[in-house]
Formats: structure tokens, sequence, C-alpha cells
């Protein structure tokens, strides 16, 4: 069951980002030759003026496949006829649709189940906190550059800055104070802590809090996503420690079991919660300035701008050959380790 849930997830977050392509492809005139749900052999496809829609063998993700996006045309509706800017807008687009769709699976999430504001339940006993002189009903306000809108982000700004010390600001009765806090090393978790307790209560607001706190929820999902990705770039977290397909199928596959005993309804809940993070993270990924992904086609075409004229098609094609090479390898890498870690 949890990999047919993961494949519908995978399948409707790949297929709203290849609909971003789509709609602006359409938008500058650009010839879509096929928009497609999975990959492989076609099962059945129909065609609607000159765009044949089909439905592939392998329900894994899908594809807006455009003229003279990959090859040379001679059409006037070839991708790459067109000015740099359209086919900017048809390569962002992908990205901006993953961000949209996480926002509106937030708002059907938050709508329902409310959002974690980050107020002090109590402080631990003799931990930094104390220290400090806060207390329950302290509402965080920002830590550092950082500002807070979720307790989970405390959480997640002490993974990140692990035995920093921290300017916090918060606020009391209405008044904001402002107090230096370093966290302390605690034997038992094996984490650094401030001492903060929050309340697993979740607060419901009116339809704009609503609106403006599902886009926090974006926010947050994108800049975990890129503090991961740093914490990657710096050592501070391991390959080993990347999960590729088969740990995220794990990782819905225990979610949608620990909330399907509480009901269908809890289970849906739960899986939106995973589709607002993929989404997220995938229209972080497809941005990275990388041969074959979104962003290294973005990256192409400011040099275009710059320069005033296009890259050599043939090598920027070589170029994101070389990309796509290295990805697969990476996918195998992290399928392997995924595996290993199941088996461990």
């Amino acid at each position: 069951m949890k990999i047919i849930i993961a494949i519908v997830i995978f399948s409707v977050i790949i297929l709203f980002h290849e609909l971003g392509h789509f709609l602006l492809a359409k938008a500058n005139g650009i010839k879509v030759n096929e928009f497609c749900l999975g990959m492989g052999p076609t099962l059945f496809g129909i065609t609607r003026g000159d765009t044949k829609y089909s439905l592939k063998l392998f329900p894994i993700g899908g594809a807006c496949m455009m003229e003279g996006e990959d090859e040379e045309s001679t059409s006037d509706r070839a991708f790459g006829k067109k000015s740099v800017w359209a086919r900017l807008s048809v390569v962002v687009a992908g990205p901006l649709f993953n961000f949209l769709m996480a926002f509106l699976f937030a708002l059907i999430l938050i709508f329902n189940v409310g959002y974690d504001l980050p107020v002090l339940s109590g402080v631990q006993e003799g931990m930094p906190a104390e220290a400090a002189g806060m207390r329950e009903g302290d509402v965080i306000v920002r830590m550092n550059r950082s500002r807070i809108h979720f307790f989970r982000e405390i959480r997640a700004y002490t993974q990140f800055h692990p035995g920093e010390a921290v300017e916090l600001i918060y606020e009391r009765d209405g008044e904001r104070h402002t107090t230096m806090i370093t966290p302390a090393y605690d034997e038992e978790s094996g984490a650094y802590l401030y001492g903060f307790l929050g309340s697993a209560q979740k607060t419901r607001g009116n339809i704009f809090q609503i609106i403006r706190y599902s886009a926090y929820e974006v926010k947050y999902w994108i800049s975990l996503t890129l503090n991961s990705l740093k914490s990657l770039v710096t050592g501070r977290v391991s390959v080993n420690e990347l999960s590729g397909p088969v740990g995220i199928v794990d990782m819905i596959g225990e979610g949608y079991e620990r909330s399907i005993v509480e009901g269908w309804f809890s289970a849906f809940l739960q899986m939106l919660y995973m589709s607002v993070f993929l989404s997220a993270n995938l229209g972080v990924m497809n941005l990275l300035p990388l041969p074959a992904l979104d962003g290294g086609r973005i990256l192409f075409m400011l040099v275009e701008v710059v320069r005033g004229r296009r890259v050599n098609p043939e090598k920027e094609g070589m170029v994101h050959f070389v990309g796509i090479m290295l990805l697969f390898a990476l996918m195998i890498f992290v399928m392997f380790n995924d595996v290993r870690k199941l088996l461990l």
C-alpha cells in the first residue's frame, strides 16, 4: 500500500511541475509535442491540437516535451527560437508550480489542523532558558537573523547551529525583550538544548492568518532544504545520510501506518504534510544551478542575457548530458544507501 501511495504522491508532484512548463510554453506560443504522465512505453494517448496527451507504462513522474527543446528545429514555434525571457519563464514555471502546490496543500492542512505558534509552555529546570529568566507564555520572535513563526523552527535552528550562542528576541505581555542564550549539551539526547518546552496544541486562526501561515509553512520547508544542502556542502552532514526514492517511500509508509490507526482523514492529512515537504523540496532542488536541472538551464539563459547572445546549443547540450550522467550516478548511490539502511 505504501508503494502505491508513494507513486501517487510522486506522480502528482512531478505532473504539477511539468504543468508549469506546459502552461507557460503554451502561453509563449511554443509547440508542446507531448504532455504525459509516467515513463516508458505509451499505454494510451490522445491528440488535441498539436499536442499528444498520454499515459505511460511506469506511473512515475511525467514530462512536457517541447519542440526544439533538446534538438535543432526549424519551426517558428520551437523552444530555441523564442526570446530568452520567454524560455526563462517556461523553465522557471516548473519549480514555481511546485511552490504553488506546496502552498495549496499547506492551506488545506492548516485549515484542518492549525499551526504551532512559538509559545513556551515552560522551560526545563537548570537549562539556559531558565537561567535567562524565560518562562511559560513567552513568544519567541527571532533567533539571530531568523524570524520564528513555528515552534518547530526553534528545533531546526538548533539542529543547524549546534552549540552557537544566539541573540533571542521574545515577547512577554506585549513587550519585546532581547537576551543572549548559549545552548547546553545534553548527554542523554546527544544534542544541544536551550531548555524550551512547547505545547503540542495547534492554533486555528481566521482565513487571513491561515493564508499567511500556509506561506510560512512553505518558507519553512524551503529554508530546511537549503540549510540541509548547506550542511551537506560544509561536511556537517554526511553523504551517507542522503535519502532517495527508496528512503522516501519508507518514510511515507511509516507516516501512513502511524496515522491510519486514527482514521483515513488523519492519514490523508499526513500524506498532505509529506506532499508539502516533497513539493517544496523538489522546487528547491530543481532551482540549483546544476547541469540537467532547471536551475542549470536558467544559469545558461542568464549568461545569455549578460553576453547578449546564446551559448552554443551543442556545447550546452553536452554540459547537460554530463550532468544527467552524474545525477544518475548519484541516484544509484543514494538508492544503494537507502537499501543498506533499511537492511541494517
